[in-house]
């Protein structure tokens, strides 16, 4: 966009700022993006919840993108998150073998998204827990935040950054057990309950 000066003063007006979504949502999701852990891998574990605006509603077109260490605390350096199909240029899905430890899943109309991941292991003082990176409408940058799973106390108690937040702050990094190997963990952008999101320089 060219700016031109106004009034004579020789100052350019701010280029207007833009949301960071929903436009990603036609080129970003691809095929089995939820779909990270190997097939029938004993380490499975399945993480889901709802993205909410500031008023509570259920953000329909949000994306997030999760990506975290294997059970031993290891990040995997293997490609194949995103294979292309060599016939169509198209997508194709995993290969169902290999832990790239990414996934890029869109909500759903009612605002819910899932992962199936393995289930990660600590990394030095941290606790375990899965990165997450949101991308919604109204957000002028992505938001990044960590989904703690729970389970060891006494690893949470040590989290450096959980050791820095008050209580109820604290709770929103912190997923709930539902059953054997599935946690809900909801993230709201704003507004009472906000999640904790992090900024980096």
């Amino acid at each position: 966009m060219t700016q031109h000066a106004t009034g004579g003063t020789g100052h350019l007006p701010p280029t207007p700022s833009h949301t960071v979504g929903p436009f990603y949502g036609y080129a970003l999701p691809f095929p089995g993006g939820e779909d990270v852990a190997p097939l029938g891998h004993r380490d499975t574990v399945t993480v889901h919840g709802y993205v909410y605006d500031g008023a509570g509603g259920p953000v329909p077109d949000a994306l997030l993108e999760v990506w975290g260490p294997d059970p031993r605390g290891e990040m995997p350096r293997v490609d194949g998150s995103m294979r292309r199909d060599p016939a169509s240029g198209g997508y194709a899905s995993r290969n169902g073998v290999e832990f790239t430890g990414f996934g890029r899943v869109p909500t759903d109309a009612d605002g819910h998204w899932y992962v199936r991941t393995l289930r990660p292991g600590a990394r030095g003082r941290s606790a375990p827990y899965l990165s997450v990176c949101v991308f919604a409408r109204g957000l002028l940058t992505h938001l990044y935040t960590r989904v703690y799973l729970p389970g060891d106390a006494t690893a949470l108690d040590r989290d450096p950054l959980l050791a820095r937040l008050e209580q109820g702050r604290r709770d929103t990094l912190v997923a709930g057990e539902e059953g054997a190997g599935t946690y809900r963990f909801d993230i709201r952008l704003q507004g009472e309950g906000e999640t904790v999101f992090l900024e980096f320089p």
